[in-house]
């Protein structure tokens, strides 16, 4: 998915740990289009830009098609990051550079890689009438930014959770890394946690988590508690390393879903700007300038005309630096 802002300020990625449960809301952002589809995303922000190695998160839906437009994303760039895509409900075209087409399908994750480039397209399907689900990135360490692109699929199976007593209280279907005895055949340049958790009304679950990682709650549904701390629906509860356990307890009458993301800390600084994790200004400049002439590093997206494509918004006339974060402290 590409990010729609026409003027995407620069981020720099650098991990603050917190304690306690830092509530993070979301803000809405058009995807693009005459009938500009919204999500509504949670990271980055100003106050916290990253989740161990997950570096932007967009929620959107149920959205009708009908209403919106649906999804409808030209061939776009990346790079120094990968994809994952989770839908809900609905049906989207991926097509990449790297010759890769494949349909994005609730319930299937699929992460694609940049490297060092690659452009690809995201359009719903005529089958997909409800568009419903989250659009996540991550950046990759020095040592796989310059490699190859690539692209993994995974179809997670849903493992049943109880409480002592054997009573079920919910499902979880684990898409990167391991929890809860589930581990997802899917391999990442850093250790990292990705799941769809869904809590049965009025139930509660605890999930024995990494101590080493920080972690994110997204709530998809009305309202949840994590660690005892509300959210409300499409924000985000951070939780800072040290914590080995996560209570997650749905007060309402109905099925909550939430999007658990962690990771270990990520100890690099990045520099984020529109579609482009880079290290500095000079880095970004460049990768701006060769998309624009679209060159090599980029591939060529098939099934598209020459015309067809979303160019690069305007650089800011100040350098990109990396932005630091407020202490905890503060």
């Amino acid at each position: 998915m590409s990010n729609m802002e026409a003027t995407p300020v620069e981020v720099a990625c650098v991990g603050e740990p917190t304690s306690g449960v830092e509530v993070i809301e979301s803000r809405e952002v058009p995807l693009g289009g005459l009938r500009a589809m919204m999500v509504r995303r949670t990271l980055p922000t100003r106050n916290r830009s990253m989740i161990g190695a997950w570096c932007f998160a967009d929620h959107y839906g149920p959205e009708p098609v009908a209403e919106s437009g649906g999804m409808r994303v030209l061939p776009h760039p990346h790079t120094g990051l990968a994809t994952v895509s989770w839908l809900f409900e609905g049906e989207i075209e991926h097509i990449d550079s790297g010759g890769v087409h494949e349909m994005v399908l609730p319930g299937e994750m699929n992460l694609m890689s940049a490297g060092a480039g690659i452009s690809h397209s995201e359009v719903s399907t005529p089958q997909a009438d409800v568009l419903h689900g989250v659009q996540l990135w991550l950046a990759l360490p020095d040592h796989a930014r310059h490699g190859d692109n690539g692209f993994q699929h995974y179809v997670p199976e849903a493992v049943k959770l109880t409480d002592p007593s054997g009573q079920a209280t919910g499902l979880i279907k684990v898409f990167v890394g391991e929890l809860a005895g589930s581990a997802a055949d899917i391999v990442t340049a850093t250790p990292l946690l990705g799941a769809e958790v869904l809590i049965e009304p009025n139930a509660r679950v605890v999930l024995d988590v990494d101590p080493s990682f920080e972690h994110g709650a997204l709530l998809d549904t009305p309202a949840l508690s994590v660690n005892g701390v509300e959210l409300q629906r499409s924000s985000l509860g951070y939780v800072g390393p040290g914590a080995s356990k996560l209570e997650l307890v749905n007060p309402t009458g109905a099925l909550a879903r939430v999007i658990l993301l962690g990771g270990e800390p990520f100890e690099e600084d990045i520099v984020m700007w529109w579609n482009f994790i880079g290290r500095d200004h000079d880095e970004i400049v460049r990768f701006r300038e060769e998309w624009q002439m679209r060159s090599e590093r980029f591939g060529v997206v098939g099934g598209w005309e020459s015309d067809e494509w979303i160019p690069a918004p305007p650089l800011p006339n100040t350098r990109l630096k990396p932005r630091k974060r407020p202490s905890t402290n503060d």
